[in-house]
């Protein structure tokens, strides 16, 4: 019966994966990402349902857009696909099955989803842009805290060690203003850290500190390769590489990896 179930959240995930490639596009141009109907970025003809449906319309249209012909990039379907396949994971994981199933399990995986949200648009809009989207971070912040509103009222957790994050954040964010007014910009440095700040209230601290280790480990292993690559290096110099490491993405892309595997052990799984 669970795979009926498990059916279910991939097809939900590939949605979210649709969303997703949308905002990643849209979100750093300023674009509205609700209501305005989606287009081929090549022609900007408006979609239609056929050309909407996750997965079986990249498939079905060859990889094209049905009118200009234009190539849609892979990382469409690969989004979807791989959106699909985290959304059971994290079932999996968090152990949610048909016949165990409860109001505490479904709000528990809604937050979660939530997350993964965050952690795809956060971390691909770093991919395509390195840069860390303070909408994005700010729906990252909204969603801590109702998760904290959460963990405190029905899992009554310690609502000390939660202040003192958002008490972190909120320093954060006034730093980040007085470096918006001062350089007219916004901090990559202090986007980063508002990303870890999310992480620990969904992950702990033990999962982002060890997320935080396999990006500088990743980090350190592009730099390497950057070194031993003398066409890359004749085109860019040293500081200038390390200064285009989308290191959101890497962080990311770490965190969900050791999220499941910790999950995966620490439920005896495997």
């Amino acid at each position: 019966m669970n795979i009926f179930l498990y059916i279910i959240l991939f097809i939900i995930g590939a949605l979210f994966g649709s969303f997703y490639t949308l905002a990643v596009y849209r979100i750093p141009k300023g674009q509205d990402i609700t209501h305005t109907h989606s287009y081929c970025p090549n022609c900007n003809h408006k979609l239609g349902l056929l050309d909407l449906f996750p997965i079986f319309s990249y498939i079905f249209l060859g990889g094209k857009c049905r009118y200009c012909k234009e190539k849609i990039r892979p990382r469409y379907f690969i989004l979807e696909c791989l959106s699909g396949f985290i959304f059971i994971a994290i079932a999996y994981v968090m152990n949610i099955k048909l016949e165990t199933l409860s109001i505490t399990k479904i709000a528990e995986y809604s937050f979660m989803a939530l997350y993964i949200t965050y952690i795809f648009l956060i971390s691909g809009i770093d991919k395509e842009n390195r840069n860390m989207s303070k909408p994005v971070n700010i729906y990252g912040i909204v969603i801590s805290i109702m998760y904290m509103v959460y963990l405190c009222i029905v899992e009554q957790a310690n609502i000390y060690r939660y202040g003192i994050y958002m008490f972190l954040i909120l320093i954060i964010l006034i730093l980040d203003t007085i470096t918006l007014k001062k350089f007219s910009k916004d901090s990559y440095t202090y986007g980063i850290l508002l990303m870890l700040m999310v992480m620990v209230f969904f992950t702990g601290e033990y999962i982002t500190a060890n997320s935080v280790i396999f990006t500088l480990l990743a980090m350190a292993i592009y730099i390497l390769l950057f070194k031993l690559n003398k066409k890359i290096k004749q085109e860019k110099t040293e500081l200038q590489a390390i200064n285009s490491i989308s290191i959101g993405f890497y962080l990311g892309v770490s965190n969900i990896i050791i999220f499941l595997l910790v999950m995966l052990y620490t439920n005896h799984i495997w």
